[in-house]
């Protein structure tokens, strides 16, 4: 028994030595030429940055045009598809320096120059409140009927959500600074303690459910105390999260799991981030083998193209790919009755992905073409074929001591 406890530690300390990364101050966020010189100044402000600062700065430029008779406009990057590329150099999906006008006499663009001056109002209240709300209750906060007039300020949640997006990008500040948050959505679990908004939170005693992470995880709300992981290991759903907790995985391989329910939410993004950057925490991620498990893992490490301006302080290029693979079901046995036949949408979907160039690499291309001439996908229940614990016991330590990752 003593044996097989220094070959699991020998394996441990072999896997984290090939992918850790030395431990250094967080990477800064680019610059985007595109931006004012106000929201340049702020970029690359990592937590702490001050964003009630940025929009008295923002308020005081538009004040200043229409005191001085000029038409009130602003300069906001622009978040389409053309000004978007990927960086062989960082490793990101990156905005351009492309952007948008928005003034307040041209009748095209007032309504959302009215707009975005009202959203930026209602967050700088928030923050000279030092509350914090979510984007719904922003929408109703902001949403009136204009004085003399029959014209709502608002009329859909659809509405606001790109203003805050274009505020995000154009103070360069997170929505979490801007003080609104989503709904909260994964959990977390592992050999670490945390300082959450004052209180000591223990992760490695939070029982069956795990420590729900937050929408908002930035370091004015946690602080990292003590961190014993190795690395993290990020779960595609809670379901097979759930496993891995009942069966102490991260008790007996000294890591962190965490699962974000589906596609992870910013606030599991940036919690991974910072865990990377700030504790050195090597990052894997678990998903399914399929079209939408590639893509998990691709916005994990390159970032989203809709949210390219936020790839600097939420994606992690080092971030590798543990399974599930299209070579899984050969190489661990599995009954062809677990697979699942592709389907149109599947095969679309994963030639639009071979296309990306951060899925280039030779490696990639086999995977994906794998997959498509088996012309199956594979859940990462399908291993429960075997037992309900050969994920845990079996097949990821198999992975994990192979090095049987792709980058």
């Amino acid at each position: 028994m003593a044996k097989k406890k220094t070959t699991q530690s020998a394996t441990r300390k072999k896997v984290v030595k090939k992918v850790v990364r030395k431990k250094a101050a967080p990477k800064k966020a680019a610059s985007k030429p595109g931006a004012t010189k106000k929201a340049r100044a702020g970029r690359g402000r990592v937590a702490g940055a001050d964003t009630a600062t940025r929009i008295r700065s923002f308020a005081h430029d538009v004040a200043g045009q229409a005191a001085g008779g000029e038409d009130p406009f602003l300069d906001i990057p622009s978040r389409t598809l053309s000004n978007v590329s990927f960086s062989e150099k960082t490793g990101l999906i990156e905005m351009g320096d492309a952007t948008q006008r928005r003034s307040f006499f041209n009748l095209g663009q007032a309504k959302k120059f009215m707009q975005t001056t009202l959203v930026a109002s209602g967050c700088s209240e928030l923050l000279r409140q030092e509350k914090t709300t979510s984007i719904r209750d922003l929408f109703y906060h902001c949403k009136h009927t204009i004085e003399g007039t029959k014209e709502n300020t608002f009329d859909e949640q659809a509405e606001s959500d790109p203003i805050i997006e274009d505020l995000e990008v154009g103070l360069a500040s997170l929505r979490e600074e801007l003080g609104l948050y989503a709904e909260p959505k994964g959990a977390m679990v592992g050999p670490m303690t945390i300082v959450d908004r004052g209180d000591t939170i223990d992760l490695s005693r939070m029982g069956s459910g795990g420590y729900a992470v937050p929408s908002i995880v930035e370091d004015h709300v946690i602080q990292f105390k003590k961190c014993a992981a190795s690395y993290v290991l990020l779960i595609e759903k809670g379901a097979v999260w759930r496993r891995f907790n009942e069966d102490r995985f991260w008790k007996k391989h000294n890591c962190l799991i965490i699962h974000g329910g589906g596609q992870p939410p910013r606030g599991v993004r940036r919690l991974l981030w910072r865990l990377h950057h700030e504790q050195g925490l090597p990052v894997f991620v678990l998903v399914d083998n399929d079209p939408w498990g590639y893509y998990i893992y691709s916005v994990v490490k390159q970032g989203s193209i809709n949210l390219a301006f936020e790839s600097a302080r939420m994606a992690i290029p080092e971030a590798k790919f543990i399974g599930m693979s299209s070579f899984d079901a050969e190489n661990f046995g599995l009954p062809p009755e677990v697979t699942i036949k592709v389907t149109d949408q599947d095969i679309r979907r994963a030639k639009e992905i071979k296309e990306y160039p951060w899925f280039a690499k030779k490696d990639w291309q086999r995977e994906i073409n794998h997959m498509l001439r088996k012309g199956v996908k594979l859940e990462l229940e399908a291993l429960s074929s075997k037992d309900f614990s050969f994920i845990t016991e079996t097949y990821l330590p198999k992975k994990m001591r192979d090095e049987d990752y792709l980058d």
